[in-house]
């Protein structure tokens, strides 16, 4: 199957092979082509550039997008879109004065999804988890990683693991699987961290590596939650079983989890809101991805990522949506875009690389994804009509997807 795009206004995120990330000053550089044709051959891109040099060849399907612009699909680095029901009650308790972490104490916030985790089954937790996909895929997300973390048993977490698999099998959107199960600890563990500590490890690590369930491995490491030791013990038993860290840190506080997750080699460190300059320095020469998450501070009302600290340091940024029942109870990644441009004062480049490239690399996918790439995996959202792409950030509450394709193939 060849499709041919041809009259695009401007080509956005145009990059040679063996680019995975752009860090500091580069990301406020975005390769465009204006008046651009891109090729699609089955599931890949195949050829682009400027109108002037578009081959006459025969093909299956020609796409007039005058007026409109072709950029890749967002890569959401960090999701939770398996969970049970919802928790809109906290979200008016919160309105009323309750915080994140008094919900908590009395028995909410990730305990409270996990119950109803545990009493929902895995058919009906597929059925509702496949409708939030279908959802983020429309509005443009053709790669997401996805966290179990709501199970905290090891019965739950492998069927929250598997529903994960499932979701891939059956639709064409690259997803990663990341093991979460320490997430929280469960009430019977609230005095004994080290049983469920080894409960994670002597079974449930050896179940998912036996089934083959995960690609990653997390710890939410706060206080309140896993300490720095326990992340760090948890952290060094996922990479026996070849799972590759991804971490939850300095959410709430500073605890030393940056340079814990950096030591041990982790892909990514996620959320930031609160960072030092310790934290800032020890991300300098590694190869840990911070990724910051707008939606959950906008929805707390909690800071945001000092994203011009970081960048100004000369370190990478992503940007991932935190798709979550009770932090951040949206996939939509045009708003986590938006809302980095607006209060986390990231330019328009910045923020669009910070969503393409820069979450490829926190997935481990920007040699496939992230970029128009000859070869990478033809992943593109056609644009209705711009001005130019600054109107995707500007005009936050509008729709400006005409379509979108992943793997070749539309999103209907």
């Amino acid at each position: 199957m060849k499709i041919l795009i041809i009259n695009i206004k401007e080509l956005i995120q145009v990059r040679e092979n063996g680019i995975l990330k752009v860090s500091g000053a580069e990301m406020n550089e975005l390769p465009t082509i204006k008046n651009a044709y891109l090729l699609i051959e089955n599931n890949i891109i195949s050829d682009y550039g400027e109108m002037k040099n578009c081959p006459t060849i025969s093909v299956d399907s020609t796409i007039d997008a005058t007026g409109k612009m072709v950029l890749p699909t967002w890569c959401d680095s960090h999701t939770h879109i398996v969970y049970a029901g919802n928790r809109e009650q906290e979200f008016v308790d919160r309105i009323n004065g309750m915080t994140y972490e008094e919900i908590a104490n009395r028995g909410g916030g990730i305990l409270n999804s996990a119950k109803k985790l545990n009493e929902t089954s895995e058919e009906e937790l597929y059925n509702q988890s496949k409708n939030r996909l279908e959802e983020v895929m429309k509005m443009g997300t053709g790669a997401v990683e996805i966290k179990s973390g709501y199970g905290l048993s090891v019965q739950g977490e492998l069927k929250m693991l598997k529903v994960i698999q499932k979701l891939k099998a059956n639709y064409p959107i690259e997803i990663k699987a990341t093991f979460l199960g320490a997430h929280a600890f469960p009430t019977e563990f609230k005095e004994n961290h080290q049983g469920y500590i080894d409960t994670l490890i002597n079974e449930m690590l050896p179940a998912i590596e036996n089934e083959n369930l995960a690609d990653f491995i997390d710890v939410f490491c706060e206080s309140g939650y896993f300490s720095v030791s326990e992340t760090e013990q948890i952290m060094e038993a996922g990479n026996k079983f070849g799972l590759v860290s991804k971490i939850h840190v300095n959410q709430f506080n500073a605890i030393g989890g940056v340079k814990a997750a950096v030591n041990n080699k982790a892909l990514s460190v996620d959320h930031l809101e609160i960072m030092n300059h310790d934290d800032i320095e020890v991300l300098k020469n590694s190869d840990t991805m911070p990724v910051a998450l707008p939606s959950c501070s906008y929805f707390l009302g909690i800071p945001y990522t000092p994203a011009r600290t970081i960048i100004d340091a000369g370190l990478p940024l992503a940007l991932a949506s935190d798709f979550n029942p009770g932090s951040s109870p949206s996939g939509n990644m045009n708003f986590v875009v938006a809302t980095a441009c607006i209060k986390m004062k990231m330019t328009p480049e910045e923020a669009i690389n910070a969503a393409t490239i820069n979450g490829a690399y926190a997935m481990d996918i920007s040699k496939t994804h992230g970029s128009i790439t000859i070869g990478k995996k033809a992943n593109i959202i056609i644009t209705k009509p711009l001005n130019s792409i600054y109107e995707l950030p500007y005009a936050f509450g509008s729709n400006l997807i005409d379509s979108v394709f992943i793997e070749g193939i539309i999103v209907k």
